[in-house]
């Protein structure tokens, strides 16, 4: 258990941002599966979820949840 002032607040953070980075990767996983499924499937949407997931992917690479 943090006793500081600053390992508090530092707590108070990491679960602020872990719960965050937590939503990013699941949404990252449903945009990756649905694009598997399209490709899989032959869809003509394919390409268009497989541009939604790689525009994702490095929206959350720039906010630093995954490396570039």
């Amino acid at each position: 258990m943090a006793n500081h002032k600053q390992a508090i607040k530092r707590n108070r953070q990491n679960k602020v941002r872990a719960d965050r980075n937590r939503y990013f990767m699941s949404t990252a996983r449903t945009f990756v599966k649905r694009a598997r499924q399209a490709l899989e499937a032959g869809d003509a949407a394919a390409g268009d979820a497989v541009s939604k997931a790689t525009s994702y992917l490095d929206h959350i690479a720039g906010k630093g949840v995954i490396p570039k």
